[in-house]
């Protein structure tokens, strides 16, 4: 994809904030909580400088068996989704109702000690650059976003994910193009409002609460680990607000507890990296199973292939990066 070069900003930006959180509405959440950007500043015409505050405590991305606990790879990617809508919003021109879904992205991490959580709130720094082209309109349909991370002034990793960037109306048309039929919505599934469907600990997934387990009916074999993919819509940090599909982050968390249970070891073992394609949504009125390769313990790191199936066809696959404990 092709772009203009961006004109730097004249004057340096001043120094990022972290007081307090920024408008829900420019990272799309509907719980203040859940929102963990402070701050967005300028660099270039299409850069920007983000401030995140790292949660030392949360519900869903502290709920790890993993010790000693680092900062949740889904906690990174989930604040570099906010600090691009936040900075798409505030400097790049998208209007509020725009929705961002995602094609494709990639978040690759560093060494574990990095990503160690301290005693005080993490202070990340996201910068963002956002590569595409307007229409002659000037409205952009589609662009790649690309992002480094900085954890209290050390670099931790990058992410790039390709995004299009549709009005309530045209994700309405899409959405009806793939079913023939409207979406039914999360909030009509009271029966996925309960107790978790895994058969067995919360722990095989390395989760210590079955509220965050998003997976049933796992079948190891010898080569193989499958499980159907069923989270519970009163997680709010996964479905912060009515969806009509399985949103990525819970395929990804998916992915992730798959793989981990595919290793054996999950309490020894950390996800540290993800590399994910989608290409149809994943609907709520169907099964939707994940498999992937059984690759037992190991050291250093490997990566670990997730499809995800739906009425027989692939409608997405992550691959995980995996990471023994002994790095540590």
């Amino acid at each position: 994809m092709t772009t203009d070069v961006a004109p730097e900003i004249s004057t340096a930006p001043a120094e990022l904030s972290y007081g307090r959180t920024v408008d829900r509405s420019l990272v799309h959440r509907a719980a203040v909580s859940e929102v963990f950007v402070t701050d967005i500043r300028p660099l270039a015409e299409k850069r920007v400088r983000t401030a995140v505050q790292l949660p030392l405590t949360h519900g869903y991305y502290s709920d790890h068996a993993q010790r000693p606990a680092v900062y949740d790879p889904l906690l990174l990617l989930e604040s570099g989704r906010q600090a691009a809508m936040a900075g798409s919003h505030a400097h790049i021109g998208l209007s509020r109702g725009t929705t961002m879904i995602v094609d494709t992205f990639r978040i690759q991490l560093g060494d574990l000690k990095g990503l160690l959580v301290g005693d005080e709130p993490g202070r990340l720094v996201i910068d963002t650059e956002y590569v595409g082209r307007p229409t002659r309109r000037g409205r952009y349909r589609k662009g790649t976003v690309v992002q480094r991370y900085t954890l209290d002034g050390t670099d931790i990793g990058e992410h790039e994910m390709d995004v299009l960037f549709l009005n309530q109306h045209e994700n309405e048309v899409l959405r009806h193009a793939q079913r023939g039929t409207p979406a039914p919505l999360t909030s009509e599934f009271c029966d996925r409002v309960g107790e978790s469907g895994f058969d067995g600990e919360p722990g095989a997934v390395g989760r210590g609460n079955p509220l965050n387990v998003v997976l049933s009916r796992p079948v190891t074999g010898a080569g193989t680990v499958t499980a159907e993919v069923t989270p519970r819509f009163d997680n709010r940090a996964l479905f912060d607000h009515v969806y009509d599909h399985l949103p990525a982050m819970t395929l990804v968390e998916a992915a992730r507890q798959l793989a981990l249970l595919s290793t054996g070891e999950p309490a020894a073992t950390y996800a540290t990296g993800f590399e994910a394609r989608f290409s149809r949504f994943a609907e709520l009125d169907d099964v939707v199973t994940a498999e992937a390769p059984r690759i037992g313990p190991g050291e250093g790191r490997r990566a670990l292939p997730v499809r995800f199936l739906q009425d027989g066809a692939e409608i997405a696959s992550v691959t995980v990066t995996v990471t023994s404990g002994s790095a540590l």
